[in-house]
């Protein structure tokens, strides 16, 4: 399936955020073995969860790439996600909006990309079945006697 210029900038930047969160593994297993986390078992639980996190997106990634609507919708979720993460930057005790922007401003930007993408292949796909696909119009929509009317 041919991705749109929408559908590609989406997945890069989705791509992008994968490998930032791969760095943001390496960054919790230097502190793990530096001994900076407080439970140790609670640090590999995280980061076993943050490195799910990375395969997941450098996967939705892929896929929107390639033009599958799986990636897409993982992809939405995804900026969704990120945006309730940047929420809770700009609330709270320690509150800093400086990361709450960084992380919005792509998530927005991505989230608008990939509903474009959505639309452009839902479009695609309806053009590409468009003849003798009931509700399209066609001949699949014609009763009998338009039929007969037709060809007579």
């Amino acid at each position: 399936m041919r991705t749109h210029s929408s559908a590609r900038a989406a997945g890069v930047i989705v791509g992008l955020e994968g490998v930032a969160v791969v760095v943001l593994v390496i960054a919790q297993v230097l502190a793990l073995s530096g001994g900076d986390a407080g439970d140790p078992t609670s640090g590999i639980a995280l980061i076993v969860l943050t490195a799910v996190g990375a395969v997941a997106l450098l996967a939705f990634a892929l896929a929107i790439l390639r033009g599958q609507s799986w990636g897409r919708s993982g992809g939405i979720v995804s900026q969704l996600l990120i945006l309730a993460v940047a929420l809770g930057a700009v609330t709270g005790a320690d509150a800093n909006p400086l990361i709450a922007l960084a992380l919005a401003v792509p998530a927005v930007l991505t989230l608008a990309l990939l509903i474009v993408a959505a639309r452009r292949a839902g479009a695609d796909r309806s053009a590409a079945q468009g003849r003798g696909r009931p509700g399209a119009g066609g001949p699949a929509d014609e009763g009998p006697d338009e039929a007969e009317r037709r060809r007579g």
